[in-house]
């Protein structure tokens, strides 16, 4: 009688990750997806090939169960419409829907919050001037255009501007021409400034062009970037500070998806965004400042809207403090109040409008952020010993 082998256990499902093995970024996401299939012992096997775009053409016919994808690249897109097995997508965030792809579950990394981490680190380390490094505009780089716009955003909103420079795509051939480049722009920036890099790749060439034209780092230029390659931390002479994105997370949550689809929930076209994990402060941004990161941000809040009639609360609220706490920051580092520091902003914005505009008091009054030309001239009276309109003609006389 002839014995066979049968098979036991579950059905093993065929799963394709398409993903650049050779970066950072795809492999944190690939480990996440490791670690869910670890964790929760679903039956697939895993394949993963070194340059996918190679196979595009016939993914179609490959006789797979599923597949998670890399979708910042519009060709893998394109080329998985209507594949016969569930897919989920992974990539970028954006601020308009229509980018997102129609009835695919999508997976993103938080780009305009990958961006506010990066600046409200600068901030906290006492700059006030900021500029972005990018990368050129390309349907391969939508991702790094948003976080451009992200940056711009996050400063229009505290009525900052700031300077973005997309420089070239680099390789070999146009290393030299590239740095030539990138340090003109930077010679050209006001110092001291930080620099938003939107990869740490291109924070490094930022930081390889300060040394080439002998620019200090951090003091006059700060330079943080996104990935928090550690690879890449040993090619610097400078520790670069970054924002590490929620990539292992992005992974075991695409995994999820695929799992449910795969067992026959429903799900959609669900988004799913992940939130930055941390900053990683090093020596490019670890400059020698005079306060606390949090009296910086306070201090930065200020400047942005003292005009705007804010007060304590506020700007307790915004650095993450009870009022008490953040007055014992400010009497401990500035031997001032909360109050006081914000009616010195107004203030000088008064003597802005009065020394260098023919405006009323009663407007300066509400451009200064004072509730009535009353207060205003009690506090000059208080403060300076005179009237608004008195101050005013000493100066010209």
């Amino acid at each position: 009688m002839k014995s066979s082998l049968r098979q036991s256990g579950p059905t093993v499902l065929r799963v394709a990750l398409l993903f650049h093995a050779s970066k950072m970024y795809d492999r944190e996401i690939i480990t996440g997806i490791g670690d869910y299939v670890n964790q929760t012992r679903v039956a697939w096997d895993l394949f993963l090939e070194e340059d996918f775009r190679f196979r595009l053409d016939g993914i179609h016919d490959w006789e797979g169960d599923g597949i998670i994808a890399d979708y910042d690249d519009p060709a893998v897109a394109n080329a998985l419409a209507g594949v016969r097995v569930p897919v989920v997508a992974v990539g970028g965030s954006y601020e308009d829907p229509a980018n997102y792809p129609a009835n695919v579950p999508y997976v993103a990394t938080d780009n305009r919050e990958l961006v506010a981490h990066a600046l409200t680190h600068l901030v906290a380390s006492g700059l006030s001037s900021f500029a972005c490094y990018s990368l050129p505009e390309s349907p391969l780089n939508r991702w790094a255009q948003e976080r451009e716009n992200a940056f711009t955003a996050w400063l229009a909103r505290d009525g900052l501007t700031g300077e973005i420079h997309r420089g070239l795509a680099t390789s070999a051939p146009t290393w030299s021409s590239a740095t030539r480049k990138l340090l003109s722009w930077l010679e050209s920036l006001p110092k001291p400034v930080g620099i938003v890099a939107v990869t740490d790749a291109r924070a490094r060439q930022v930081l390889q062009a300060c040394i080439v034209g002998a620019i200090a780092v951090p003091d006059e230029v700060a330079i943080i970037g996104i990935d928090n390659d550690t690879l890449g931390q040993h090619l610097t002479r400078i520790q670069l500070s970054s924002v590490s994105q929620g990539t292992h997370e992005m992974g075991y949550r695409a995994a999820h998806l695929l799992h449910q689809a795969l067992s026959g929930s429903p799900v959609g076209d669900v988004r799913v965004v992940v939130p930055p994990v941390s900053v990683h402060s090093r020596a490019s941004t670890a400059r020698d400042v005079e306060h606390s990161a949090t009296v910086m941000r306070a201090l930065h809040y200020i400047r942005q809207y003292a005009c705007q009639g804010i007060k304590t609360e506020q700007v307790a609220e915004t650095v993450g403090l009870s009022r008490s706490s953040l007055e014992m920051y400010f009497r401990r580092e500035l031997k001032r109040s909360v109050h006081d520091e914000i009616l010195q902003h107004k203030l000088q914005r008064c003597f802005q409008l009065l020394s260098n505009t023919q405006m009323g008091i009663d407007d300066i009054a509400r451009a200064s952020g004072f509730r009535s030309v009353q207060y205003l001239n009690t506090v000059f009276k208080r403060e300076l010993g005179e009237t608004p309109a008195s101050w005013r003609e000493s100066r010209r006389a």
